[in-house]
């Protein structure tokens, strides 16, 4: 017997093609007035849904190699989605029941800002690196410092 997440896993990527393409096939039909619309939506959904990917994928490898420099378990955490908040708090030495503190909003930004001060530290760097987050561009360039520079 299948166990639910065995068939989440067959169903999500399905399915987020189908949300992309589908409206890409309508524009398609010969007897639509609004093809062109609907075929740019859904190329721009999947361009978006592709630059996310690309950003999930920078910080998961980030976090990864900073879990791996740290010495601390686990990196593998860093791929799946509320896990890799627990493996920031195990790479910042902070207690495991923060990840409730992630749930609350306006709470969250201040204890993420704390969190990648930590993770900052953890890879001796100054703390202010973890203060950047909140930057817009530099969030960007953050994790990736403090993975891969020496």
């Amino acid at each position: 017997m299948k166990s639910w997440r065995s068939s989440l896993r067959l169903v999500w990527l399905p399915g987020l093609l189908a949300a992309t393409l589908v409206p890409a096939g309508a524009a398609f039909a010969q007897d639509s007035d609004n093809a062109l619309p609907i075929a740019a939506l859904g190329g721009l959904m999947l361009f978006f849904v592709c630059i996310g990917l690309a950003f999930y994928i920078y910080f998961s490898l980030a976090l990864m190699t900073i879990a791996r420099k740290t010495n601390t378990e686990n990196g593998w955490f860093a791929w799946i989605p509320i896990l890799n908040c627990i493996l920031m708090l195990n790479v910042a030495k902070k207690p495991i029941w923060w990840i409730i503190l992630f749930l609350i909003p306006l709470v969250n930004i201040v204890v993420a800002i704390i969190v990648w001060m930590g993770v900052a530290e953890a890879r001796n760097k100054p703390n202010w690196w973890g203060i950047l987050m909140i930057v817009p561009v530099a969030n960007l360039v953050v994790p990736g410092y403090l993975a891969w520079a020496d």
